[in-house]
């Protein structure tokens, strides 16, 4: 899985878009309903940051910010660091660790939001690998 491309690890995954003028209220409640930790922040289409929950925790709650009024531009991690589609998993949790961040936006060599690869996207590495080790044991207690 590491070798395989970001596009195939988020394929058919919701991911979601949100005006730069959005309020950050509303966009934790995006996060909520649709079960994602960061939305993307569009503008004209194209990417123009991101805004995970951390933002949310850091730059309003800790801030004391009005979450009604505050809009996701102001909180936003402006033009992220985002990875081609054809790029390895493992080079992108690459960049997440290097980079100190834990979601990086997809984008097609058109630049079109395919989607967003997390840190958590790994923990799908840790469960391949201990079903493989659990059918490698398996096998030995028959032989044995």
């Amino acid at each position: 899985m590491p070798n395989r491309p970001v596009s195939k690890v988020v394929e058919n995954r919701v991911f979601v878009t949100v005006p730069l003028d959005l309020p950050v209220s509303e966009a934790a409640k995006l996060m909520q309903t649709q079960g994602v930790a960061a939305v993307l922040v569009v503008e004209d289409g194209r990417l123009a940051g991101i805004c995970t929950e951390r933002d949310l925790v850091v730059d309003v709650l800790a801030a004391d910010l009005d979450a009604r009024r505050t809009p996701v531009s102001a909180v936003m991690t402006a033009d992220p660091v985002s990875v081609g589609a054809e790029m390895p998993f493992g080079h992108a949790l690459h960049l997440m660790f290097e980079g100190g961040f834990r979601h990086v936006p997809v984008l097609n060599q058109a630049g079109a939001l395919l989607g967003v690869v997390s840190v958590r996207d790994a923990l799908a590495l840790d469960v391949v690998r201990f079903q493989e080790e659990l059918r490698m044991r398996e096998a030995l207690a028959e032989i044995l």
